[in-house]
């Protein structure tokens, strides 16, 4: 076993010219990391339980004992997303000297049967509460209804029964709202495959609540749109059809089916041109689970929606994304964070285990080896025609714009319906090969506007009605004011090739129709124009950061700059990636910033910014034009590159009867119209 990676031996550059991952590999990878997880598992009888980590995660010193069981038993459930796998392969399979379905059987049993050390509480022990194990319970179950011939037949009769007992509770406990929906229905239909019984009226309630949860393009409702759409109503929801909801709810999994098929439609668009997956929204720690995606689309009853060869290429190449990088790992298991730990990227709900819930794309190995998923020759799908193109595709329902970047090689994600001021999806775009940094509030926060008042009665940027009251409670000038970023972002539609949203940098009722930036974007090859309307009513300061630049083995990006006329330019490189910001209107100057502790990749990374202060009272309403440009290569830039406009036509009023507006010209000769005629009415969130 390699120490720090996982590596590719032998690799199968006849099927898989791109990554060499045969279904072999699979399995190979797939031991390679139970190998590492299984060092911390010191005999037979010991459980497999992983060192704490410092930070946000659970459990906390403190916290109550089932906090404890609850993280014994993500590590055994989590871990059983590659267990199960392996063993359906190979029944004998070995991992460290340990026959993984006779230690998955045995601390399953003693995890669910009461008097155990390990064993679970029972619902009725505990606050009436949502808890963690309905979550892992429907994972555990979702694997056995897909593979049952891993764990359940290998027990007896007797240790079934008394396991169905702790199952039962949970599955009829109590759940909370979305996807944890779904925990339940696999748990309770887990039961009654095996002859127990359940409340029927209960699973179907849960079933009809899920396909209410539908929005559109195959997304299903979140606070935010997020990879839970992927990972559990697609992947979970196609594993319980087939095992399932075919003979006993026809009617339910037909109407989950035809979703799921919307779904796959875009679904590959996602994903960079060699798999990499995007750092973008919560739960970033399970990374490529939404991968699963893949073998689950030759789960359905349809033809497979995906070409076989571009599925296994895409899930392939996520897969390498993250098991072949040494910072991957921290106590020789998948780390909290994306690539190495970091606590921004986490929630208080993980603990050291969670992680282990990215290997569902193994569920691969349960499709059969004949399957088209194994025997098709990778191929790049619609990447080979894009050439150095980039194409935009836009969800109107979960209001998500999907960019493909043929240039680069990468694929970006542009949210339109944010609910809140949640760095994990307030990004004004999210890329697969510049992976997100938290929020800086000294401003220059990557890919975000950050906003700070400058308004003498209110510098701390908190909102006390003062215009109405007069009074200014604790909120001296003394204080020095912190950026904030936006608190919602609004999807107002795609019109005439332009793509239309707004960032409510304070919400309503707190003067939030004065702190509202209107975006409007034009996609071109490697990036994208922005020309925004700043609707800022009162003094402020103002940056838009473009992407994070990690300094890689400490190595700083080399920054260079230069002004020509109106046009302002500020170039950033590293080895293998490159950034340009160009400002045209509206923006004081550009900068840059070093950065510690906010990028996913290093310690310290370099962000380019523009930035703008504006300090009049009732400060005048005015377009902000900038480019941002990226390469994934060491291509110098050219002067062609750096002048993407050829001409900018400002308008205090449009034909339309709008206010400030702009007719911009691109180097190519395209024309684009920005117009923002009644903005306000199509916003949706």
């Amino acid at each position: 076993m390699k120490s720090d990676k996982f590596e590719v031996v032998d690799p199968d550059v006849t099927l898989s010219p791109l990554t060499g991952m045969a279904r072999r590999h699979y399995i190979e990878c797939a031991q390679y990391v139970l190998q590492r997880a299984f060092k911390h598992v010191k005999s037979f009888d010991s459980p497999i339980v992983f060192p704490l980590v410092p930070g946000k995660s659970y459990p906390q010193p403190g916290d109550p004992s089932w906090r404890t069981r609850s993280h014994e038993f993500e590590a055994l459930e989590r871990t059983f997303n590659l267990a199960a796998p392996l063993i359906h392969v190979d029944p004998e399979i070995k991992v460290n000297g340990f026959k993984l379905r006779d230690y998955y059987c045995h601390h399953f049993y003693n995890a669910l049967t009461p008097g155990h050390a390990n064993s679970l509480p029972l619902p009725e022990d505990l606050p009436d509460s949502t808890y963690q194990f309905t979550c892992e319970f429907g994972g555990w179950t979702k694997t056995m209804l897909l593979m049952p011939d891993v764990l359940w037949p290998h027990l007896t009769q007797t240790q079934r029964d008394e396991m169905a007992v702790t199952i039962s509770k949970w599955a009829h406990h109590r759940t909370t709202q979305n996807n944890w929906r779904l925990f339940n229905i696999c748990a309770l239909s887990f039961l009654k495959k095996n002859g127990y019984p359940i409340d029927d009226e209960l699973l179907k309630n849960h079933l009809l609540w899920v396909a209410s949860y539908h929005a559109g393009n195959g997304w299903y409702l979140e606070q935010s749109y997020n990879y839970y759409t992927i990972s559990l109503f697609v992947v979970y929801g196609t594993i319980w059809s087939r095992a399932f909801g075919d003979e006993h709810y026809p009617e339910i999994a037909a109407v989950l089916e035809k979703s799921f098929n919307e779904l796959f439609e875009t679904y590959p668009l996602f994903f960079a041109r060699n798999g990499y997956i995007n750092m973008w929204a919560r739960s970033i720690c399970y990374r490529l689970w939404i991968s699963g995606g893949f073998p689950a689309s030759f789960m359905l009853k349809s033809k497979p929606p995906i070409d076989p060869g571009w599925a296994r290429r895409l899930c392939s190449g996520s897969i390498l994304q993250f098991t072949t990088r040494a910072d991957f790992y921290e106590n020789d298991i998948p780390s909290l964070g994306f690539y190495g730990h970091r606590e921004f990227a986490i929630q208080n709900y993980s603990c050291p285990a969670s992680p282990f819930i990215m290997f569902l794309p193994f569920i691969a190995l349960a499709l059969p080896e004949d399957s088209p998923f194994w025997t098709a020759q990778e191929n790049d799908g619609m990447w080979t025609a894009l050439g150095r193109n980039s194409m935009r595709t836009v969800l109107e329902k979960p209001g998500l714009a999907l960019v493909n970047h043929g240039s680069s090689g990468s694929s970006e994600i542009v949210s339109g319906k944010v609910y809140d001021d949640d760095h994990n999806y307030s990004k004004l775009v999210f890329n697969t090969h510049f992976p997100w940094e938290d929020h800086n509030p000294e401003g220059g926060t990557s890919q975000e506007y950050s906003f700070r008042s400058l308004d003498p009665r209110d510098l701390r940027g908190v909102d006390i009605n003062f215009y109405l009251t007069g009074r200014a409670v604790d909120n001296t000038a003394s204080q020095k004011a912190e950026y904030s970023t936006s608190q919602s972002i609004l999807f107002n539609g795609v019109r005439n090739g332009i793509l239309y949203r707004q960032l409510l940098m304070r919400k309503p009722p707190n003067n939030g129709v004065g702190y509202i930036i209107d975006l409007a974007e034009i996609t071109v090859p490697g990036g994208v124009i922005r020309i925004d309307r700043c609707r800022l009513a009162f003094e402020h300061e103002l940056t838009l950061g473009h992407f994070g630049l990690p300094h890689i083995d400490g190595k700083k990006a080399e920054v260079q700059g230069f002004e020509q006329g109106a046009r302002k330019v500020l170039t950033a490189s590293i080895p293998g990636r490159r950034l340009a910001m160009i400002a045209y209107h509206g923006w004081d100057d550009l900068q840059s910033r070093t950065h510690s502790g906010f990028n996913a990749e290093a310690s310290e990374s370099t962000v380019l910014f523009a930035h703008r202060k504006r300090v009049t009272k009732n400060p005048a309403m005015e377009l902000m034009i900038s480019v941002m440009l990226h390469k994934t290569d060491d291509t110098a830039w050219t002067e062609e590159e750096l002048s993407p406009l050829r001409k900018i036509d400002l308008m205090d009023v449009t034909p339309s009867g709008s206010v400030i507006g702009a007719g911009i010209t691109l180097a190519d000769g395209s024309e684009y119209f920005i117009d923002f005629k009644d903005i306000d009415g199509y916003k949706s969130c």
